[in-house]
């Protein structure tokens, strides 16, 4: 995670994760500009690169081999990374409306989301065949096409419906693909029938006459039945029909037809074309909003209309991110002029080529080997990231701005006193809290809807108070997220001992800056932070906001328990059998992440079981009778074991094959990336029994790991176990396992408390 000397003057906002943007993020990587902050919202943490898809297609690539990881790459370009879709903008106030997050504020917005099929023109279409764009989604769309096909018994037809350059080369990828797995099933390829549909009477139609008759050989020698000069009219299950009248019985129809933007642009009030792509001009700013870029397939360059085509999106990137940087900065956006011939290399699924441009052709294995070292160059780009360059500049506080921002900026700037506590001011505070909707609870007297000094609840008779404190700073550039995860795990203790959570008051420390932006930093974090505590049925009362050089945010929770059905450390008994909930190894995974040693997807997964609750989790064990609980947090799985055997008297053995690990975690602790807690939860290791014989094991370092809003670790009594475990899974936790059992404490006693086994 980045964290910026200057405080954020201006913010750009990426909405979407194309090529065009991809190229922005590198540049701006390598030559960022001070004082602007750049934020990327996309729903897919690695986005496909569409000149290599043809290719995972057929096999010769893996996914990785085709896919950028945008969450690696936004954090090299010190990016906030917002995975999450845009469905709307709200022009008159700058800000992104998300699917599920809280709207996104901008000064510069650029669009960069590809298109869709639109199968809506064509009945039947879009519950009956699937769209191969937006290619974001693709992979998803293929996987499970390709295990139906692969699954089917019997001759099978498939219709390509689109025999533009994306048609062909994705029917004869597929084709190629499928005929080798059905011939390694030991199944007859020839049972596999392809059908290339389109409205034209001739494919490739932006292509020259001497592309097209190649590909009209390749597809005729693979056995392809083309279907030129009558549109498809309707699709039904297992049915295609043509306006011409001829019907096709079909296991699978894909669609590749003409795309269009998404519905939602219509209502932004921005010039949309026939096509609802957004009309820009040669600078790539919206015809009718300056703040408002558009690149790639979604845009249409009024003046240089050209093929939708990855070639112009990545040629867009450069000049998009320097007038983005101008605009940012106060000057002059540039125009760009885009190339009036391109080459298209297109492959036919067999590692063959052709390339066209212009009126000019030539084809042959020789050509294959050509794209290969093009594309696989291209995605070097974005996979071996190159040292950073430190920026010199200072910030032009004025620049691009009223004087009031240009006040506020300075004021910023300024040396900042720390005379009031570093408080951050009321009304900033008292604005984002306001938006909020934190519960209300009967038995709150002075909360948030009546602040006062402190915040005053009842307690009900015969409850005993549970009372706890977390904070820590921000690990990840997604205020809303690290909200969210930081109430997880300030209410895990809570859970943990079996207790209801009541109330709970914020303490926070933000990054100084101008009103507006650090106002929006509270507002995202406290939105993620309140959706969790009203989840667990716990109100925010009160809180306290100061500045400081980090993002930090803990919470006091407190809640009421019965004094008699009290989870508690010391309740292990021998015999018991260990239950852990959660997956471990977020502190190696983000001390990865920090060093662009993660992928995207082992990050998601990690927020994933961060943000989950471990609520319905300690109420399952307590219905099985558990006495002993903790969560796992700093002190590792080793280290909150211990602290569970010492009290309750007890040793205990853990299987490390059994210990749930998140995606990757092994990866990055075997290429030796711990967190900087670990060494000191290293030193528990002297409580293992035998430990020389366990430091090899990849799972070794992971029981030190430290976890953040991590699982719950407890007891079980061995004739329980498996149906709670049972239970845990079907309440959503479906890493859950049995890792270990409690034994009676050894003679010599508790100096070595802990077993390995494999």
């Amino acid at each position: 995670m980045q964290t910026p000397d200057q405080p954020v003057l201006r913010d750009i906002v990426l909405v979407g994760g194309g090529h065009s943007h991809v190229g922005v993020l590198k540049r701006f990587a390598m030559n960022p500009v001070p004082g602007v902050r750049l934020t990327l919202i996309c729903r897919d943490t690695h986005t496909p690169y569409s000149g290599m898809l043809p290719g995972y297609v057929a096999g010769h690539y893996s996914y990785d081999d085709v896919h950028i990881d945008l969450s690696r790459l936004a954090e090299y370009a010190g990016a906030r990374f917002y995975r999450d879709e845009a469905i709307g903008i709200d022009r008159a106030n700058k800000r992104i409306l998300c699917r599920n997050r809280p709207n996104v504020p901008y000064d510069i917005l650029s669009i960069n989301i590809g298109s869709s099929p639109r199968v809506g023109e064509v009945e039947g279409a879009e519950e009956h065949a699937v769209p191969v764009k937006p290619i974001n989604g693709f992979n998803q769309r293929w996987l499970s096409l390709l295990s139906r096909i692969e699954n089917h018994e019997g001759p099978m037809s498939v219709a390509v419906v689109g025999a533009g350059a994306g048609g062909v080369e994705l029917t004869l990828a597929m084709q190629f693909r499928l005929r080798n797995e059905l011939s390694l099933r030991g199944k007859d390829p020839d049972q596999l029938h392809f059908h290339l549909f389109d409205a034209a009477d001739q494919i490739l139609p932006t292509h020259n006459e001497k592309v097209r008759s190649v590909f009209e050989r390749k597809l005729s020698e693979r056995g392809v039945k083309v279907h030129l000069g009558s549109p498809v009219s309707r699709v039904e299950s297992g049915l295609l029909t043509s306006e011409s009248g001829e019907t096709l019985q079909v296991d699978e129809v894909l669609w590749v037809t003409r795309a269009g933007g998404p519905a939602w642009l219509e209502e932004t009030g921005l010039a949309l074309d026939e096509g609802r792509f957004i009309r820009v001009r040669d600078t790539l700013q919206s015809e009718n909003d300056d703040s408002i870029f558009a690149a790639g397939d979604i845009a249409n360059v009024i003046n240089h209309p050209r093929e939708k085509a990855g070639v112009f999106a990545v040629r867009q990137g450069p000049p998009l991110a320097d007038n983005l940087k101008r605009l940012a900065t106060g000057k002059d956006t540039r125009n760009f002029y885009p190339q009036k011939k391109w080459l298209a290399l297109i492959s036919t699924g067999d590692k063959y080529a052709v390339a066209s441009r212009g009126d000019m052709e030539f084809h042959g294995r020789l050509v294959w080997r050509w794209k290969d070292w093009i594309d696989r160059r291209f995605m070097r780009n974005f996979s071996d990231l190159p040292a950073m360059e430190e920026s010199t500049k200072l910030p032009d506080t004025a620049a691009a701005q009223s004087p009031e921002e240009a006040s506020q900026a300075i004021s910023a700037v300024a040396m900042r006193c720390g005379g009031c506590g570093a408080k951050v001011g009321s009304t900033v505070l008292s604005r984002a809290l306001n938006e909020l909707k934190p519960i209300e609870r009967d038995d709150i007297i002075i909360g948030l809807h009546a602040p006062d000094d402190a915040a005053v609840l009842r307690v009900p008779p015969g409850k005993a108070v549970v009372h706890t404190v977390d904070f820590f700073r921000a690990f990840i550039d997604d205020p809303y997220v690290f909200g969210k995860v930081a109430a997880n795990h300030s209410l895990g203790d809570v859970f943990a001992m079996g207790a209801e959570a009541q109330s709970a008051t914020a303490v926070a420390t933000v990054p100084y800056g101008i009103e507006s932006k650090v106002e929006d930093v509270v507002y995202q974090m406290m939105s993620g932070a309140v959706e969790v505590l009203n989840e667990a049925g716990c109100a925010l009362v009160g809180g306290h906001t100061g500045e400081g050089k980090e993002l930090a945010l803990g919470f006091a929770v407190n809640g009421l328990i019965d004094p008699e059905e009290v989870m508690s450390k010391g309740g292990l008994r021998a015999g018991d059998v260990l239950i852990l909930t959660k997956p471990i190894g977020t502190g190696t995974l983000f001390a990865a992440h920090a060093r662009l040693a993660a992928k995207g997807r082992w990050i998601d997964s990690a927020l994933a079981s961060m943000i989950q609750s471990n609520k319905l989790g300690a109420e399952c064990l307590r219905r099985y009778g558990s006495r002993a609980c903790t969560d796992v947090t700093g002190f590792g799985l080793l280290g909150h074991l211990v602290e569970m055997t010492r009290p309750s008297g007890v040793d205990a053995e853990l299987d490390l094959s059994a210990i749930p690990v998140l995606p990757g975690a092994e990866e990055t602790a075997a290429a030796g990336i711990l967190s900087s807690l670990q060494p000191a939860n290293i030193r528990l290791r002297r409580g293992i029994r035998d430990q020389e014989k366990w430091v090899n094991h990849p799972r070794y370092p992971l029981i030190f790991d430290p976890q953040t809003a991590g699982g719950l670790l407890a007891s079980v009594a061995a004739d329980q176990a498996e149906a709670c475990v049972r239970e845990l899974k079907a309440l959503g936790y479906p890493h859950t396992a049995i890792i270990g059992r409690v034994l009676p404490q050894d003679e010599s006693g508790p100096i070595e408390p802990i077993s390995l086994k494999d």
